[in-house]
């Protein structure tokens, strides 16, 4: 895994609502996560690459924005590092608006993040967390079999139990113990 620091922006309002996690915050995380990924995506493809995941995250060290990156043959550190270095670049262009955050490029491991909602079908049968950022029947997070999609509704096995989730909703998925390509 790849670690880099970005440069530093100027501290904004915007910083202080990513700490909370109210529905605004939520969305406005989920915007700039939307952004990061239209940025990063014709990069990754460029380089051979699939963009299998952006997310950002609260952490003691402050905002960490993680891409997670794959290739058949698998991702080298340097692939890591080559991207990184790139997308600094373009997000010192395009998102001058943002929170101060440390910029991390890795492979997806063995706890896989799914990001798109194709791959909700792509990795059906398969174990997976979901934690969502506004509750479904008192809970945020689940944790069963992906049984596909529906009109952009993730269908999870749960016990003996199919649950509906936003797709909108989902702020972080991964896949449990995955140990191949599908």
């Amino acid at each position: 895994m790849a670690k880099r620091i970005g440069k530093r922006k100027q501290r904004s309002d915007a910083s202080t609502s990513l700490r909370r996690l109210d529905p605004e915050a939520f969305k406005q995380q989920r915007a700039f996560v939307d952004l990061v990924f239209r940025l990063a995506e014709p990069l990754c493809v460029a380089e051979g690459m699939e963009l299998v995941h952006v997310e950002c995250q609260r952490e003691p060290g402050g905002l960490t924005l993680r891409l997670y990156l794959d290739k058949p043959e698998g991702v080298t550190l340097d692939d890591c590092v080559g991207i990184s270095r790139q997308l600094e670049d373009i997000l010192d262009v395009h998102a001058k608006d943002v929170p101060p955050y440390r910029l991390e490029v890795s492979s997806p491991g063995l706890d896989r993040p799914v990001g798109k909602l194709h791959d909700f079908n792509r990795f059906k049968g398969h174990r997976a967390k979901i934690r969502l950022g506004t509750a479904v029947n008192g809970r945020h997070n689940f944790t069963g079999v992906l049984a596909g999609v529906i009109d952009e509704k993730i269908q999870l096995q749960v016990d003996n139990e199919t649950v509906g989730l936003n797709f909108q909703d989902i702020s972080r998925a991964r896949l449990i113990n995955y140990n191949g390509e599908r």
